[in-house]
């Protein structure tokens, strides 16, 4: 039987980074690493994320790891009540703080940005995923680092209501 491997920012960190090298979008490696705690099916995880790839959509404005992220945050810990400012103006700090943590990282949270000095594929087609696409790009280190401080902070938000991931 097979061991169930504990979930903690590494787990997730790692499940990002292989979604990515199977061929999903930055956006949707890290929003489909956290399926299991969202309680979506793949297929809709996926779709869900699948235009804020490339920057959205290979525009290279946002990354698509941050915006992943974010679509994460929103549907565990965010707010869906248009008449409560309270709860908005908290998940905006959260998105802020995420942003923060990824810039300390990163330098950046703009796909161009972190793109700076890689080459790539004139044009607004996806590249093809080769090895040599994955070699020279900082794209599933960049999944990985999101998904874990996604993790961090959806523990430490856990930690402070006292209800635990």
């Amino acid at each position: 039987m097979e061991e169930k491997k504990q979930r903690d920012a590494a787990f997730y960190g790692e499940r990002a980074e292989a979604l990515f090298r199977e061929g999903y979008n930055c956006s949707q490696a890290v929003f489909c690493a956290f399926d299991d705690l969202t309680g979506l099916d793949r297929e809709s995880s996926a779709r869900l994320s699948s235009s804020f790839g490339g920057g959205m959509g290979r525009m290279r404005e946002i990354c698509g790891t941050v915006s992943g992220a974010l679509l994460a945050l929103g549907y565990l810990q965010g707010y869906a009540d248009p008449r409560d400012p309270e709860a908005k103006k908290r998940h905006y700090a959260r998105v802020r703080e995420f942003a923060s943590r990824f810039r300390e990282k990163n330098r950046s949270i703009v796909c161009r940005e972190l793109l700076r000095g890689v080459e790539t594929a004139p044009g607004d087609d996806p590249e093809e995923r080769t090895e040599e696409y994955y070699r020279r790009r900082p794209c599933p280190r960049l999944a990985r680092t999101a998904a874990e401080i996604l993790y961090d902070m959806l523990r430490e938000a856990g930690e402070n209501e006292e209800s635990g991931l």
